[in-house]
């Protein structure tokens, strides 16, 4: 766990900075670029962890979090994002 729990503050840190200092329509555009950030993350961090056994574990619950906090991001800024006049 010392090794995905980082992922997922970082994944929750990242999306409070997409809201508060990214405009509104840019929402959507911005929560793809915290995941890709957040599994450079993972590879990093599981990269410098010296144990090999349960390499996929790790890397699928740290990145299993950072889509659920992605998830529950999206479903709070969405509709703020399509009321600032967002677009698909």
């Amino acid at each position: 766990m010392r090794s995905v729990v980082p992922v997922w503050m970082l994944s929750i840190l990242a999306v409070i900075a997409v809201g508060v200092f990214v405009s509104p329509g840019d929402y959507l555009l911005f929560l793809p670029l915290v995941l890709g950030l957040a599994l450079v993350v993972t590879f990093g961090i599981q990269l410098i962890v010296p144990v090999r056994k349960g390499f996929v574990d790790r890397v699928s619950a740290s990145l299993g979090g950072a889509v659920l906090v992605l998830a529950i991001a999206t479903v709070v800024l969405a509709p703020l994002a399509f009321s600032a006049g967002a677009k698909l």
